[in-house]
């Protein structure tokens, strides 16, 4: 599950004046990038930790469990609404509140917390501890990489969603054809698709925090890159999870 909603200028924020008229100086776009990506990786590491939490606490609690995935009801709804936020903050964000955002981003990160809670019981603590350092590892190097490339990324970022929708499709078919070799094929290039991602996804938060300077649109995008890199992070994580993890057994 991923949302990408940047484009090169989404909002045409580029060449874009600040408040006070004019141009910004260079000072002050350097200054204001580095604000917005700080807010960007702080938010995204809150919301890593209110999923890890509401993971554990749900494969903790037998009632919980049985609450979420032992209910059609609750299980499909949960996960409709994920996707209903995942799709209907970037296109509201204009008309929402900064505090509503941010909000409504943690409500995310807790419900994917609480849908991705299996996982303490298919595998290992200690493989679930070590896939999540590979995968912190292998993020903050793309991450670094894309805030820092003076290469264009754009066909990369084009190339990369194509394939994103490619490994969706194959992981319906696998539903039916329940192929360990396809799950393993996809296992492999869904890392590499949200490693590219990871890259790309920096590198267009960062263009899109230098390209405005109004306080208020810069920390409703701050929470929509932090979402968007959130995103990345657990879904390269779970890829990861399923090549070097063992089940419990």
């Amino acid at each position: 599950m991923n949302n990408n909603n940047y484009g090169s200028d989404p909002y045409g924020l580029n060449n874009s004046r600040n408040t006070y008229g004019g141009y910004p100086e260079k000072s002050q776009v350097i200054a204001q990038t580095s604000n917005v990506m700080k807010r960007v990786y702080v938010r995204m590491t809150v919301g890593l930790l209110i999923s890890a939490f509401c993971a554990m606490g749900v494969a903790s609690s037998p009632a919980a469990f049985h609450f979420l995935f032992g209910n059609t009801i609750v299980y499909w709804g949960m996960l409709i609404a994920m996707f209903a936020m995942a799709f209907v903050m970037p296109m509201r964000m204009m008309k929402m509140s900064s505090a509503t955002v941010l909000l409504l981003f943690c409500l995310f990160s807790a419900l994917m917390g609480a849908w991705i809670s299996p996982i303490f019981l298919a595998y290992k603590l200690g493989t679930i501890t070590y896939t999540f350092f590979i995968t912190a590892g292998t993020f903050g190097a793309m991450s670094v990489y894309g805030y820092f490339t003076k290469t264009d990324l754009t066909k990369m970022g084009s190339f990369m969603m194509m394939a994103l929708f490619g490994i969706i499709i194959a992981m319906i078919v696998n539903i039916f054809l329940k192929s360990s070799t396809l799950e393993w094929i996809v296992s492999i290039i869904g890392v590499l698709v949200f490693v590219g991602l990871t890259a790309w996804d920096t590198q267009q938060m960062k263009r899109i925090a230098a390209a405005n300077l109004d306080p208020a649109l810069a920390d409703k995008l701050a929470t929509m890159g932090a979402m968007n890199l959130y995103l990345d992070f657990i879904n390269l994580f779970l890829f990861l999870l399923r090549i070097f993890g063992g089940s419990r057994d």
